[in-house]
């Protein structure tokens, strides 16, 4: 199989979601040629492919990118396709160089170079920037797989409404806030069953007195008060990254009104149906892994990782592997680096850290 070399550019963005495109607006505006490569086929896809009623938990006032807010009502909570909608425009607006359909599948390293492949294509670079939250595999329990072939299962990644689903009872599984919407929603047409238990719960209702007085706090502190160079931010990082988010605009009480049984977490599986921790059977035709994912950075052939796997960094710049970056991951600098306003502020502190352009050897693409 011949392979397809692209020109060598300066720095190679690999993931076109939020994070990959605010960073690539200042880097634009710094002149530099990069390239932004991206699995899906248009901007905001990541977004578009999740259930069909999801919208942020941020208001339109905190969910611009840089150089151009949010169109609309600034209090309101917009929804994921009008999220993937913003995403095009951006990339048109500012005229960002993004390359659509390429699922890149291995990072290494020749001489100063970083060479991409993605198929029969390379792309050499000098810097590269992993903006994809570390290519998010679906986690399911390994006793998945012992469950009745009848019961319809699918992950919170899979699900779009519960037109999916076959008549009868739902389990979901996992009380985050996933798992809370998604139970909350299909307990409009069938018996849903919810196990697990949350992290916590914001103390305030969300909505818009919300985005208007509580939320401002909520920002604030999650960008200025949790982060890696205060005491707290510290102390709170490893603990923010193993536990689940708390519980948003749907809460446990909400759950309790609609009619959603709350049960103990799942144990595991007997006779082919679910056992809870208490020992209750469920009599289940549909289950929905609300359980979060794992992070695979297996395609990255760099000694960047330490022993768990996770990015040796200081604030996104790999500690061990200068020219490598990271964006977008889980708090990568502070508790809201994962969010849009973080991840915007992590694309501007990053934008002013990639090292500069060779004076020569680079193409414009």
């Amino acid at each position: 199989m011949s392979v397809h070399h692209n020109p060598e550019v300066d720095t190679v963005i690999v993931g076109g979601g939020q994070s990959g495109l605010a960073l690539g607006y200042w880097l634009a505006r710094q002149g530099r040629n990069f390239l932004i490569l991206d699995q899906h086929q248009r901007p905001g896809d990541a977004w578009r492919q999740r259930w069909d009623s999801l919208r942020l938990f941020t208001p339109a006032k905190y969910d611009g990118l840089p150089g151009a807010p949010f169109p609309g009502d600034p209090l309101a909570f917009p929804t994921k396709d009008q999220l993937a909608d913003y995403l095009v425009d951006y990339v048109r607006r500012f005229e960002l160089p993004y390359v659509p359909g390429v699922r890149v599948e291995d990072i290494s390293s020749e001489g100063e170079a970083f060479v991409l492949r993605s198929g029969d294509r390379e792309w050499r670079s000098r810097n590269v920037v992993i903006a994809t939250g570390g290519h998010r595999i679906p986690k399911v329990p390994a006793f998945a797989g012992e469950l009745d072939p009848g019961i319809l299962q699918l992950h919170s990644q899979d699900y779009k409404n519960p037109g999916q689903l076959k008549e009868g009872p739902v389990l979901v599984v996992g009380l985050g806030n996933s798992g809370a919407e998604i139970a909350l929603e299909v307990a409009r047409s069938r018996p849903t069953l919810l196990a697990g238990k949350p992290s916590a719960e914001m103390p305030m209702r969300h909505g818009r007195a919300a985005a208007r007085f509580a939320l401002p706090v909520v920002r604030f502190l999650g960008l200025y008060v949790l982060n890696l160079n205060t005491p707290m931010g510290r102390k709170a990082a490893p603990k923010f990254k193993s536990m689940a988010a708390p519980l948003i605009r749907t809460k446990s009480k909400d759950l309790a009104a609609a009619g959603v049984r709350l049960h103990p977490r799942l144990a595991g599986v007997q006779d082919g149906l679910p056992v809870l921790e208490d020992g209750t059977q469920v009599e289940a035709a549909n289950v929905i892994w609300c359980t979060g994912y794992h992070e695979d950075y297996s395609w990255v052939n760099l000694p960047a990782f330490d022993s768990h796997g996770e990015p040796q960094q200081t604030r996104g710049v790999a500690d061990s592997v200068p020219g490598l970056y990271f964006l977008g991951q889980e708090f990568l600098f502070a508790a809201a680096s994962a969010t849009l306003p973080g991840a915007c502020r992590d694309a501007r502190y990053l934008a002013g850290r990639v090292t500069a352009p060779r004076s020569s050897g680079l193409v414009n693409v």
